[in-house]
């Protein structure tokens, strides 16, 4: 078996010098990226996805590992792997392609010009793409280049997969990982999507929920009726709808559907402390968007609500006549879309069916429903029993001013769940995202402190999974 780098204080120390000398030319490597407009929703991009495919590849190869491009139906992946050496097999995610740019006009410079640039909280790379995904991926290929170029070698087996359709619903993906399972199975996945605590707290995310969406439409009357005419009389859909969707929450906040808790976890009191640590605050962040008050379940803190608690949430609802002025009509049919962010065990299909005989139970003999099922996934759950976990814990504390945390996530990140339940792996979250960073939107930026640590960040935690 080949033999690793050396993993002590004296070779790390080395390699944390190399990022920071190379950091320029690490900025030039990261903006060539930027330039090549991966666009994978628009089919007009196809050549310029295929390109950072290829370029991707190609650096890859550059670093010594083995690296091809498997095409799919939609854009490529790129796969790469390392020699085997002593430590867990590592399999690094990340997402070459980025969103549309819309609306142009709204950009402060070309978004596929990226520069530097001088801010009030410091210098920040500009361009789409800087900071979902390219900036973000790009770190753990730079820590990659740094333990090559110091020790010709890096101190634990890797194994990369880029994609190309994440932005765009990742169609060929799961078919992808099924097809390769084989291939890429791997000790641990690494995925380096997500953000930091705050700009000075790094975090691990161990959880995430799931989502599963859900809408449905309420029929009365075969047309819109005049409510002078037929109100009182007909039975109105808003109406029931209405009912129906205030029935789904009791006046604590918790979720009324039969059954919906019987798979939700509470977490451990040692997580608890730790979150309770990070000093979260509630009302600054709920007062930014013009709030005051937490509206989840009574007696939750703000962070269990976001992070480990479910949800059902209403996010559109649409009846009758909502145009300009008023019509005084009756409407024939009433529709809401609900979703539910799930979390623990919690089964997508078990509440999808639940959800619905609850909506049944209160539909009245005049009118009828219809579901449209929408996307569903599973929450996903890290075991911080690895010793992985603790070690790259302890990494990212050894870089970062405060001491890393280990948080949940609000959101869903289906490749996390992909990789558990079709390749049988956990993840180890770690991002250097900011929530500034504008992702999605016009003027996205990545901070150069996220891409210059973020790199060091990545070589603590190699040495400190070779060493666990």
């Amino acid at each position: 078996m080949p033999q690793n780098p050396p993993t002590d204080e004296a070779a790390l120390g080395s390699v944390l010098a190399r990022i920071d000398a190379d950091l320029p030319a690490a900025l030039d490597r990261l903006k060539a990226l930027l330039r090549i407009p991966s666009i994978s929703t628009d089919p007009a991009y196809r050549e310029p996805c295929a390109r950072a495919a290829d370029w991707l590849r190609a650096d890859l190869e550059s670093l010594g590992l083995k690296a091809r491009i498997d095409p799919t139906p939609g854009h490529p992946m790129v796969v790469a792997h390392g020699a085997a050496g002593q430590g867990p097999h590592l399999l690094f995610y990340g997402h070459y392609d980025v969103q549309p740019v819309d609306p142009l006009d709204l950009w402060d410079r070309d978004p596929f010009d990226p520069e530097v640039e001088e801010t009030p909280a410091g210098k920040v790379i500009r361009a789409r793409g800087a900071a979902d995904d390219k900036g973000q991926l790009m770190t753990f290929v730079e820590a990659c280049r740094a333990w090559v170029a110091e020790h010709g070698k890096l101190p634990v087996q890797v194994s990369i997969l880029f994609e190309g359709e994440e932005e765009s619903g990742s169609p060929s993906l799961v078919p992808y990982l099924k097809e390769q399972a084989d291939d890429l199975r791997a000790d641990l996945a690494v995925i380096c999507d997500t953000g930091m605590f705050d700009t000075q707290t790094p975090a691990i995310s161990t959880m995430l929920r799931g989502l599963l969406g859900q809408e449905v439409i309420i029929t009365g009357p075969v047309r819109d009726l005049h409510s002078g005419m037929y109100g009182g009389a007909a039975m109105n859909p808003a109406r029931v709808l209405a009912r129906i969707l205030a029935d789904l929450h009791d006046a604590d906040g918790r979720i009324q559907v039969p059954g919906f808790y019987d798979d939700v976890p509470e977490i451990s009191d040692e997580l608890r402390s730790q979150w309770d640590a990070l000093g979260f605050d509630a009302e600054g962040f709920l007062g930014a968007v013009g709030l005051q008050h937490p509206a989840g379940e009574k007696g939750r803190t703000a962070l269990e609500m976001l992070w480990s608690r479910p949800t059902c949430e209403i996010n559109g609802m649409t009846s009758g006549y909502t145009g300009a002025g008023f019509k005084t009509v009756l409407p024939s049919k009433a529709s809401a879309k609900i979703s539910f962010r799930l979390v623990g065990q919690q089964d997508p299909a078990k509440l999808r069916e639940a959800f619905q005989d609850f909506v049944r139970a209160r539909v009245p003999d005049d009118c009828k429903v219809e579901f449209i099922n929408h996307s569903a996934g599973p929450a996903s759950v890290m075991s911080t029993d690895h010793p992985a976990f603790e070690a790259a814990r302890q990494a990212l504390s050894d870089e970062w001013p405060q001491e890393a945390a280990f948080i949940g996530g609000g959101g869903s990140i289906p490749i996390a769940g992909y990789f558990k339940t079709i390749l049988g792996m956990d993840s180890l979250l770690i991002g250097f995202g900011r929530d500034d960073d504008q992702i999605h939107s016009p003027n996205e930026k990545y901070d150069l402190e996220s891409f210059h640590k973020g790199i060091r960040s990545w070589a603590r935690i190699l040495a400190a999974l070779a060493r666990a």
